[in-house]
């Protein structure tokens, strides 16, 4: 049978980066679709969930996309984080395109699977196949796969927003694989994860609906795209651009900028790795070092 078990990384990498990200998005946007068409009572006769759901789903979301990539490609599932990694901790450049692509393509087709499974649903409360809306229009089922902000959100306040828990995301998953910070045992990082999405979303999730990950937001935005309208890129202004792609960027760089500066000690990060003249500096110190003679053996001349 054909396998790629023995395929090199440069495919078998980015190939688990896609199915992490599409086991993410089929699990997230399936407990967002689940809830909000249960409640509609021409979905269900009672709601079957609500926003504490919304937000265990999406941690367990991303707790088995992790777990079903990060053997092999490290589990980013998350531009954000590839780019974070790339910029501080020498992540090989050359993999974040690949990367990436993998990452949106995964998201691109977990919405595409999780819309085929809810289509009737979908049907149910919007009125007909026909009919497909865009927030803020009502009831807006396109907000089932991407993120919209709040109507009472401005534009830098959503935007901050997403930089802040983006920030808190990076800086807590530093700590939880930092081998130096008391980090969990092998392989529950995944478990640690999960309990941070839950509270990144109690605690910061309402007003944008936290994106905290491009690929989340842009596959499942490019996929409502064909299926509703382009709308879904030019709510806000091109809402999709500057807000979960650069204010996740931005607050992930900033995030682990924080971290590296001021708790991670290893020389695995750029921010800890001295420059040519403090390498000289040292070498010299250890030269000199070792022309004094061992305490206790010096004579007098």
């Amino acid at each position: 049978m054909f396998s790629l078990v023995n395929t090199s990384g440069a495919i078998r990498e980015p190939l688990a980066e896609f199915f992490g990200v599409m086991i993410l998005v089929v699990f997230g946007c399936g407990t967002n679709i689940m809830v909000s068409t249960t409640s509609n009572t021409a979905v269900a006769a009672s709601p079957k969930g609500d926003w504490l759901s919304i937000n265990f789903g999406w941690g367990c979301a991303t707790a088995m996309g992790i777990w079903v990539s990060g053997g092999i490609s490290g589990g980013h599932i998350n531009p954000a984080v590839t780019l974070a990694f790339a910029v501080f901790r020498d992540f090989p450049w050359r993999k974040v395109p690949a990367y990436i692509a993998a990452q949106v393509a995964g998201g691109f087709v977990g919405a595409g699977l999780v819309y085929a499974n809810y289509i009737h649903a979908i049907d149910l409360v919007e009125g007909s196949r026909h009919i497909r809306t865009v927030p803020p229009e009502s009831p807006g089922t396109a907000g089932y796969f991407g993120t919209y902000a709040a109507p009472y959100m401005s534009n830098g306040s959503a935007l901050y927003d997403e930089f802040l828990g983006t920030m808190v995301l990076l800086i807590c998953v530093c700590a939880l694989t930092d081998t130096r910070n008391g980090p969990p045992p092998p392989g529950l990082v995944p478990l640690a994860i999960f309990l941070l999405i839950l509270v990144i979303g109690i605690a910061l999730g309402y007003q944008t609906g936290y994106a905290i990950n491009p690929a989340r937001d842009f596959g499942p935005r490019l996929f409502t795209a064909m299926m509703y309208s382009r709308k879904v890129f030019t709510f806000r202004r091109q809402y999709w651009l500057w807000c979960p792609i650069l204010g996740t960027i931005l607050g992930a760089q900033f995030g682990i900028f924080l971290y590296d500066t001021f708790i991670f000690t290893g020389n695995e990060t750029i921010i800890n790795r001295p420059n040519k003249a403090a390498r000289a500096a040292h070498l010299h110190a250890m030269n000199t070092e070792t022309r004094k003679p061992p305490a206790g053996t010096a004579v007098d001349p």
